[in-house]
């Protein structure tokens, strides 16, 4: 069973991830596909410094996020550049993964995918898991977790899918909205309606 896990920012998706990584389940995570596929070495990395410059990476031949990231958040067109390469290489790479993880006999794979909606990636998995917080909880988590005033957050969370669109794409639903106890058991009524094992 392949299983997409999603939430938005500041609801909780990678403490459920760790949840479920705790108990044994593979965990495929589009994250770390992401900073793999740019790694030195890698086609995805050679083909941005064709498009963006050599100026991009660092005089050790790593990715410059920095210097790169100013060039995307202000210009649209070169976010998109940058979506066309990075992407494609990073659902290849989580793809290899779970072929291994099949080989290597899991039974259960959750890829961990924080866009799976909005890059329109449900074709990757056979269910989605969803982990839900109420608006309001995003609002005060993420001000107290990035130390940031009420309206950075809000710009932040609004920058999203709403996460009450999200619910209603998901399959499953997580509701991380109250104490971890009660993710905890959320987490294992679930494991256990859908008969999962890692």
């Amino acid at each position: 069973m392949i299983i997409g896990l999603t939430g938005g920012i500041a609801t909780g998706k990678s403490t459920v991830s760790g949840l479920l990584k705790e108990k044994g389940f593979a965990i495929i995570d589009a994250d770390v596909a992401a900073r793999k596929v740019v790694e030195p070495g890698q086609a995805a990395l050679e083909r941005i410094i064709e498009v963006f410059g050599s100026e991009i990476v660092t005089e050790e031949g790593t990715l410059n996020r920095e210097k790169l990231g100013a060039i995307v958040f202000h210009e649209e067109a070169k976010r998109k550049q940058l979506n066309a390469i990075v992407h494609p290489a990073v659902r290849e790479w989580m793809l290899s993964e779970k072929e291994k993880a099949v080989q290597a006999g899991s039974r259960t794979i959750i890829l961990d995918i924080p866009l799976l909606f909005e890059s329109k990636l449900e074709w990757m998995a056979e269910r989605t898991l969803l982990v839900y917080a109420a608006p309001a909880v995003q609002l005060s988590r993420l001000m107290k977790r990035n130390n940031y005033s009420e309206p950075e957050a809000a710009a932040r969370i609004n920058a999203q899918m709403p996460i009450e669109d999200k619910k209603a794409l998901a399959d499953d639903i997580i509701d991380n909205s109250g104490p971890l106890n009660a993710t905890k058991q959320q987490v294992e009524d679930w494991i256990t309606r859908l008969n999962l094992c890692v």
